[in-house]
């Protein structure tokens, strides 16, 4: 978060606290937590977009490499074998692997949103901020599940890196043509190499999609980040007309 308000620091632009909102003058944009963002969206007059909740479960499974279902947490309370569990947007609860559904979170509400997934293996995976449907920036941020960050470029001096950069360009040029009208125009995707135990080598895989706003930069251009947070969290009537429909109520 830091490195964003520099870049905004140093394009001109006042970085303020939440509490400090209702004293400033003029449009307001927004990166911060969801639950704050919707409580000063209509007071700010900024708008919100983000992914839908049924959109990672929706993509055809060449994308997702998996089988993905939608539901609530009372569904995921019904699951008898282990399975990824996961909040769509909001970090209501703890993404991960339960061996059934009796070991989710004590207190939950049962009508959360929550996505069920096959359990995979991803060698490495990508955040990708998306802007118009290409590739703003990218960053690695985990291999094997552990935090791993690194800058992805196609012009990185790194051989391999440059190969995984047009890798997931190319995949991400099939995503957007089948798939592009469903995510706003600024977006995070998240990518990885999914590991299959049956072939050799890796296959690319959509992980998750998220709210600009609230995703971390970790080794990405700020400078670019920036750009792609600005217009997904920007002031309500510079919203698109394709936009309206990803705004978050």
């Amino acid at each position: 978060m830091e490195l964003l308000a520099d870049e905004a620091v140093g394009r001109g632009t006042a970085v303020r606290a939440a509490e400090e909102l209702d004293a400033v003058a003029g449009p307001v944009h927004w990166y911060g937590g969801p639950l704050a963002g919707a409580r000063l969206a209509d007071r700010c007059g900024f708008a919100l977009l983000e992914p839908v909740d049924d959109w990672l479960a929706d993509l055809p499974e060449e994308f997702t490499g998996r089988r993905i279902r939608s539901g609530t947490v009372a569904d995921a309370r019904a699951l008898d074998r282990p399975m990824f569990v996961k909040p769509p947007r909001d970090k209501s609860f703890p993404a991960d692997v339960y061996a059934d559904g009796s070991r989710l979170p004590a207190g939950l509400d049962a009508r959360t949103p929550a996505l069920f997934s096959e359990v995979v293996t991803f060698a490495a995976e990508y955040r990708l901020f998306l802007l118009d449907g290409r590739i703003a920036t990218a960053s690695r941020y985990a291999v094997f599940g552990r935090l791993d960050a690194r800058p992805l470029r196609m012009d990185s001096t790194d051989r391999a890196d440059r190969a995984t950069a047009a890798e997931i360009a190319e995949f991400v040029g099939r995503l957007v043509a089948v798939a592009g009208h469903t995510l706003p125009s600024a977006v995070v995707v998240d990518v990885g190499q999914l590991l299959d135990p049956y072939r050799p080598g890796h296959r690319w895989a959509v992980v998750e999609a998220n709210m600009a706003w609230f995703s971390n930069a970790y080794a990405a251009d700020p400078g670019r980040v920036l750009d792609v947070v600005l217009r997904a969290a920007g002031p309500r009537e510079r919203v698109r007309p394709d936009d309206l429909a990803f705004v978050r109520p």
